[in-house]
């Protein structure tokens, strides 16, 4: 997995990230007036002495990101059809073990990890010792797919542990009721976290493929078994995912949540790495 994790990551090492949030650190950003209860070291004496007016110098903080991976840990995402190169859990363990890697041995910055299915399995605290790296990916490995998950009523409850701000990575099949979820997400906007959605998904559930009779059981509940003629249902199948995946990508626009698809049918160091390219160029 540490091999994995470094080859993924391999040439998209882009520096330290830079905040929006202002505060005392080394990059001018802008003059603003004086107002009561400012500290009076911030004040630009030279300004004033142009002016005779108080103005308070403010800077552009540099610093190390915060980031929480979320995995998805439920029973649905232990599928794998005839196509992939896995199974959805060990791509999205794969890409969590990537993403790990880079933000905390490559960017010095604090990473954490929350495990899931119908509850929280495991919270680990963001860090940035080396030493976390280890825990992050022992934790990763030993995570199996589970039971049920309600996406929603889970995501409320990660929100109210998270401590400050940061940025939250999601890796799951998100299938869930969107308004549910969409309400959810915005609970992790509402405190100040920028939220980015890795939603793993087989080829199998992108196309439906199947031909024939087939056996369809729930990963979640296995004792909901349906015997379906595929052809009978493969169109509305893929009108109801397209309108799902629909309302879904324009719910998370509305709140600037950044959606991206990822599909087992490549290998995760492929896909991953394609999306981080994309990243790295965006202004």
């Amino acid at each position: 997995m540490q091999l994995l994790a470094r080859q993924v990551v391999e040439g998209f090492y882009s520096g330290l990230h830079r905040s929006p949030h202002k505060g005392a650190s080394v990059e001018f950003k802008e003059h603003r007036s004086y107002s009561p209860g400012d500290d009076i070291r911030s004040i630009d004496w030279k300004l004033y002495g142009k002016t005779d007016r108080f103005y308070i110098r403010e800077y552009e903080e540099e610093t190390s990101l915060r980031c929480t991976l979320l995995l998805d840990a439920s029973g649905s995402m232990g599928y794998r059809g005839s196509r992939a190169t896995s199974d959805k859990r060990t791509f999205a363990v794969a890409a969590a073990a990537a993403l790990a890697h880079l933000l905390l041995s490559r960017q010095n910055d604090s990473v954490g990890l929350v495990t899931f299915d119908t509850t929280v399995r495991r919270y680990i605290p963001p860090r940035s010792q080396p030493r976390h790296l280890r825990v992050m990916l022992e934790e990763l490995a030993g995570t199996e797919p589970g039971g049920e998950t309600d996406l929603a009523a889970v995501f409320h409850e990660i929100a109210a542990r998270l401590g400050r701000r940061g940025l939250l990575i999601v890796l799951s099949d998100l299938f869930a009721d969107v308004e549910p979820l969409l309400k959810s997400l915005a609970h992790f906007r509402h405190g100040g976290h920028e939220v980015l959605l890795l939603q793993v998904l087989d080829p199998d559930e992108l196309d439906f493929p199947f031909d024939q009779w087939t056996q369809f059981v729930d990963r979640e509940r296995s004792d909901h078994r349906l015997m379906l003629d595929p052809a009978q249902v493969r169109a509305s199948y893929l009108e109801r995912l397209a309108a799902f995946q629909t309302k879904l990508q324009r719910g998370c626009e509305r709140q600037r949540i950044s959606l991206v698809q990822l599909s087992t049918d490549r290998p995760v160091e492929a896909a991953l790495g394609e999306y981080l390219a994309m990243r790295r160029r965006m202004p």
